[in-house]
């Protein structure tokens, strides 16, 4: 999907909030013309991919949506997929944890991955307590015929309390995920835009042959500390201001573009 021994740079697409959430303002087809729009800025700059996230649609429900939130988010991808075409891979995520709704819409619409929440022990999120899913999602995955969509989780998530795991390493949550036959781990912040650890990047990568990702706190400034990371998941220093709220900034874009290729130039 994306290149081996080297760092992939894979952008946001925060997708508008959709029908029948609090903050919805636009239809579904403004919704999917901005989609679109920010996904192909991302492809013309140069980024290796994307993912879509419906973080617009706070405050978010806990593990399922309802199927008007499926349906929504399978029209932007398909739209999204359609525009990009197949050799820019796209990915989902539906918050909080709906994971088994992601893989269908990935599944239908074509996209190569998802980025779930909590498939290896427990946490305490904003939406209260999160259980592990990787027994039923996997088996979902197979029952569907989706074996061919990746499943990347959050280890340690941002937004998250973890004190009842405290007596496991980052390595431990790595080994779990690894022996649970997920595809990819995602390393984070403490929150959205906050930057990752080095030394968990490490940890991480010396735990595991799984590719491993940054996933929050990225920047043309710190890029380089995160160079032996398999890719950067960024939706907030790309933004105006670098507020992720905010529309994409071109000139970001393109720093951390560089900040990429100098990555793999360096051989990370």
């Amino acid at each position: 999907m994306f290149h081996n021994n080297r760092t992939a740079a894979i952008g946001m697409v925060h997708v508008g909030a959709l029908p029948g959430t609090p903050f919805n303002k636009k239809s579904i087809e403004q919704i999917c013309e901005d989609a679109v729009k920010e996904a192909m800025l991302y492809k013309e700059k140069k980024f290796d991919g994307i993912i879509l996230e419906n973080m617009h649609d706070r405050p978010y429900l806990k593990c399922s949506v309802g199927p008007e939130i499926t349906a929504a988010m399978t029209r932007v991808a398909c739209e999204v997929k359609a525009k990009v075409t197949n050799d820019f891979p796209v990915g989902i995520q539906i918050l909080a944890g709906a994971n088994t709704e992601a893989l269908a819409v990935a599944h239908v619409s074509g996209c190569e991955f998802i980025r779930a929440e909590g498939c290896v022990f427990a946490h305490v999120a904003d939406e209260g307590w999160i259980e592990a899913c990787a027994g039923n999602l996997l088996r979902e995955r197979k029952r569907i015929g989706a074996e061919n969509v990746k499943i990347w989780t959050d280890i340690q998530k941002k937004h998250s309390a973890h004190s009842v795991t405290a007596d496991l390493t980052l390595e431990d949550w790595a080994h779990g995920a690894d022996f649970f036959g997920i595809d990819g781990i995602i390393i984070t912040g403490a929150a959205t835009g906050k930057p990752a650890s080095k030394k968990d990047l490490i940890n991480a990568k010396n735990a595991t042959k799984m590719p491993v990702y940054i996933g929050s706190g990225i920047t043309p400034e710190n890029a380089q500390e995160f160079a032996l990371a398999d890719g950067w998941i960024i939706g907030s220093s790309v933004k105006f201001d670098s507020y992720w709220e905010n529309p994409l900034n071109p000139i970001a874009l393109e720093k951390i573009v560089k900040a990429r290729d100098l990555a793999n130039s360096s051989g990370g």
